[in-house]
């Protein structure tokens, strides 16, 4: 599990060197880009700085090429594996949405229109696309890819980045405006970066709907030799979630609102139930869908 180690270290050492740098990174471009906050500043120096220390760890364990993203696929199998990810996404997201209206937890949003469902899709068309491929093709390509062909232990390397994937969802945005920003300020953005993190309980339903979110691409990567499979899958789960949310509104006293996470307002116990569903199902039909697999 060295590789996985290599690759959590990356993550770590940007978030503290970020911190460290915000504020002088901050002092030096405030002045030339007036509208940017100093969050802002201090996310694109630690999106730039995990870049640069991801390709260090590619080096070190000398991953490269396509095969190391898990884009190794004819592009014309690579495109109906993805096409088959995302109706399959969509197609099993659906329901979940659906109960979420009938039981009165995200009911639709009495103002609803077509231009504003216009705009829920486009917005979930667009978030889909974006984070299905670049996440899948981080933590399922990069990572998975790396920890497995390092280890030689797939479970392992499946359960573990799905974990790390969950955990790193609870990161929570903070907002420091310009007359609050001080030189301890870059503690102060950690200290509420982490802060979800901090108290486990509160997120377990969350954590637990990502982590088995993680483990069905997972295993959908293994299966297939690359990612676009999972990435059309995850694709297709966030095209509903962000469709869903655009449309319908959170109540704040729901008798069934246990069932949602307040963390993002969607994935909760009710998408552990379905994921739990999808992974029983995958498990005693995964003969026939690696025949199908195969066909595609």
């Amino acid at each position: 599990m060295r590789a996985f180690f290599w690759f959590v270290a990356a993550i770590v050492l940007s978030l503290l060197i970020a911190t460290a740098l915000a504020y002088p990174a901050y002092v030096l471009i405030h002045p030339l880009q007036g509208v940017w906050r100093f969050d802002k500043i201090a996310s694109r120096l630690f999106d730039v700085l995990l870049l640069g220390l991801i390709v260090l760890v590619l080096k070190r364990l000398q991953l490269r090429g396509a095969a190391a993203w898990g884009w190794q696929v004819p592009a014309a199998r690579g495109r109906r594996q993805f096409t088959f990810g995302v109706i399959l996404g969509i197609a099993s997201m659906l329901p979940v949405s659906l109960a979420m209206v009938l039981l009165g937890v995200r009911p639709l949003d009495p103002q609803l229109n077509l231009p504003m469902l216009g705009n829920a899709l486009i917005a979930g068309v667009g978030s889909g696309l974006v984070v299905g491929l670049v996440e899948e093709t981080l933590f399922r390509g990069l990572i998975q890819g790396a920890v497995i062909q390092h280890s030689g232990r797939v479970m392992a390397g499946v359960v573990s980045v799905s974990a790390l994937f969950a955990a790193l969802h609870f990161l929570a945005s903070v907002h420091i405006p310009h007359e609050a920003v001080t030189p301890a300020s870059g503690l102060v953005l950690l200290t509420g970066t982490l802060a979800e993190l901090s108290h486990p309980l509160n997120i377990v339903d969350s954590f637990l709907a990502l982590f088995g979110v993680g483990l069905i691409t997972g295993i959908a990567r293994q299966w297939t030799g690359n990612i676009l499979l999972a990435a059309g899958l995850h694709a297709g789960w966030v095209f509903v979630m962000r469709t869903t949310i655009g449309i319908t509104l959170l109540p704040e006293n729901s008798p069934h609102g246990w069932l949602l996470s307040r963390h993002d307002g969607y994935t909760g116990w009710l998408v552990v139930f379905f994921v739990v569903g999808m992974l029983m199902i995958g498990y005693a039909a995964k003969h026939s869908i690696r025949t199908l697999l195969r066909a595609t």
